[in-house]
């Protein structure tokens, strides 16, 4: 819910207010803030709009994420900082506006953890945690007034990394029951739009040599194919409890350290990977991957 607020008082601080320590408060961090945007404040900070900096708060959510994974507290004490900053920066340039505060916010998330555990704050019953993330799909339904699964469908925000919106759509999806039994199901569907890529492929070519189809609608064709087994894939991963987006980014990082390993290898042998065949490549990365194991075990 936004409610309107009033104009942000004018304020006599002056960059010898603030000063280097150990703890600070969130009021702190907001008034920080609020000079920063103000007329003496920071160049850069106080020309940002909403639209200029959406994309830092994506940077900083991946970025604790890698913290996350890092199993580093400091680290991590550190990338939520970030995260909440931006929290702050937002809600700052809103007050500016008049048109919500920081404390608006704050009401907003704690009038949701009420509304929507309402197996504490309500009459519903909850005793698993999927009873519980039943619960609140249903009392979010509500809040949203949505009269149908479509609706939720359409509510993942097409902003979120494909892999991730995949993941959520067919979760959604299945809270109807629109859902493979068992993996084996999505398995036997990535068999399948296989067999349909090569089909499209070797359709679309001849289609070319015949002049029926210029390179774009055969490209858009092949690429129509190709979505259809991510999201297979996807479907899969998640039958196997397997979050997509972080095992294809584990398996990135996977090869860029055996890419690199590979690099390091040819080097030491007087040499640079473009000056290797295709097998003497994959010699080496048999290499890396065989050592890279040998670490690990």
């Amino acid at each position: 819910m936004v409610t309107e607020t009033e104009s942000p008082p004018s304020f006599d601080l002056t960059s010898d207010t603030f000063t280097v320590k150990d703890q600070y408060t969130i009021e702190e961090l907001r008034t920080i803030m609020a000079f920063l945007r103000s007329e003496n404040g920071c160049p850069w900070d106080k020309v940002q709009t909403h639209d200029s900096i959406k994309k830092n708060l994506l940077e900083e959510a991946y970025e604790t994420i890698d913290a996350i994974e890092s199993g580093n507290p400091a680290q991590m004490a550190d990338e939520l900082g970030d995260v909440l900053m931006q929290v702050v920066f937002h809600a700052q340039m809103a007050s500016e506006q008049g048109v919500f505060d920081f404390d608006t916010v704050v009401s907003n998330i704690c009038r949701k953890l009420v509304s929507r555990h309402t197996h504490l704050f309500g009459q519903d019953q909850a005793d698993t945690p999927e009873a519980v993330l039943n619960n609140w799909e249903k009392n979010k339904l509500k809040e949203k007034g949505f009269e149908s699964q479509s609706q939720v469908l359409v509510d993942v925000p097409r902003s979120l990394p494909a892999l991730q919106r995949a993941f959520k759509v067919q979760q959604k999806a299945a809270q109807v029951g629109f859902d493979w039994d068992n993996p084996e199901g999505p398995k036997e569907k990535i068999l399948e739009e296989l067999d349909e890529i090569q089909e499209i492929i070797s359709k679309t070519q001849a289609m070319l040599r015949q002049g029926q189809l210029t390179a774009e609608q055969a490209g858009r064709a092949v690429t129509a194919e190709v979505g259809d087994l991510l999201f297979a894939v996807v479907n899969y991963a998640r039958h196997l409890k397997v979050q997509p987006e972080i095992a294809l980014t584990q398996t990135t990082d996977k090869f860029i350290r055996r890419f690199t390993e590979m690099e390091i290898l040819s080097a030491e042998d007087g040499k640079d990977l473009d000056e290797l065949s295709l097998n003497e490549l994959d010699a080496l990365w048999e290499a890396a991957k065989a050592g890279e194991k040998e670490k690990e075990s």
